[in-house]
């Protein structure tokens, strides 16, 4: 799989949203399922740091990344300063307890990933969140550097994607928490019809697919999500940007033009322009034409998640603006 790379700086990716909710469902599913077979799900401390390879990258690292931040060490063996790092991130894995998880690639037999995150040179640290790749830093950093720049990864990855990270268990076998399978569920098949869909760019059957699970489970929270991305990515298929920018620009009052622009923000990444622009909106509208901006604005807090501070930010503005 071909690493993509994440921004922590704040924007939005939709497919990395998406990712991160069915990983973090699956996540609670396997911990639930080692629970009733009696184990704790717990892992031990040898278990923090793991060597991976090609062949074992998805298994190892992107499904992993599913319920903790992945941070993976690029070295080899010829190399001083990796030498040097390796150590301290071991160290740091085990200190941390489980909020990361070491992955150790050697860059002299596994060529193919060195390439896949472009790493020029090492040592190199990426790390791996919920399917989602992103680089934290290249060759020598300091220990205190280092420890910013891991605090910075699980804050992300527990306020935006919920990873709270692995429970440790010094007594605990090391590889024994690996044991229990992910457990599918009821609408299993209608989810990877709807991900099949918008891998396809088929965004009505992306919509009717969510539909469908949403018909037999109303609160079911990962078609809720994807069916409002799905329905957000139809809105904006075919707009002229530049078009809709100026209207919104001439016309500061008429709520369509607002939210077709405060869409266009979102798909872009500029969650709080287009929180701000549409709370800016409800207090220059009134009657349905604040309703209007209202759903749409309570829409978008879907797709970013109710439990991201922006979207928590932006509830009490809202709040303050209607009342």
């Amino acid at each position: 799989m071909q690493p993509r790379n994440m921004s922590m700086s704040g924007v939005v990716d939709l497919a990395a949203v998406k990712a991160a909710q069915e990983a973090k469902a699956k996540a609670e599913q396997t911990r639930a399922e080692a629970a009733r077979q009696g184990g704790t799900g717990a892992v031990s401390p040898a278990d923090l740091v793991i060597d991976v390879d090609e062949a074992g990258f998805e298994q190892d690292v992107l499904q992993r990344s599913a319920e903790v931040p992945v941070v993976i060490d690029f070295w080899a063996e010829w190399c001083q300063p990796c030498k040097q790092l390796s150590p301290v991130l071991e160290r740091l894995a085990v200190e941390y307890n489980g909020r990361f998880l070491l992955a150790k690639i050697d860059v002299d037999a596994n060529q193919m990933l060195m390439q896949q995150f472009g790493v020029q040179g090492i040592p190199a640290v990426f790390a791996v969140v919920a399917g989602q790749a992103l680089p934290l830093f290249q060759g020598a950093a300091d220990e205190q550097q280092i420890r910013q720049t891991l605090d910075q990864l699980v804050t992300v990855a527990e306020q935006r994607f919920g990873l709270t990270g692995l429970a440790v268990d010094p007594d605990a076998e090391p590889g024994g928490a690996t044991a229990a399978a992910p457990v599918e569920g009821p609408h299993e098949a209608a989810l990877n019809a709807a991900a099949q869909a918008l891998d396809a760019g088929d965004l009505g059957g992306a919509v009717r697919a969510y539909q469908n699970v949403l018909a037999d489970d109303p609160a079911h929270p990962e078609a809720k999500l994807g069916l409002a991305q799905a329905e957000l990515l139809q809105r904006v298929q075919g707009m002229d940007p530049q078009k809709v920018r100026q209207e919104a620009a001439d016309r500061p009052k008429d709520a369509a033009a607002q939210i077709a622009a405060a869409d266009l923000d979102l798909v872009g990444g500029h969650v709080e322009d287009a929180f701000g622009r549409l709370i800016e909106t409800v207090q220059r509208t009134a009657g349905d034409d604040r309703d209007a901006v209202r759903l749409r604005l309570l829409e978008l807090f879907e797709v970013v998640g109710s439990e991201d501070p922006r979207v928590i930010g932006a509830r009490r503005a809202l709040a303050r603006a209607l009342f």
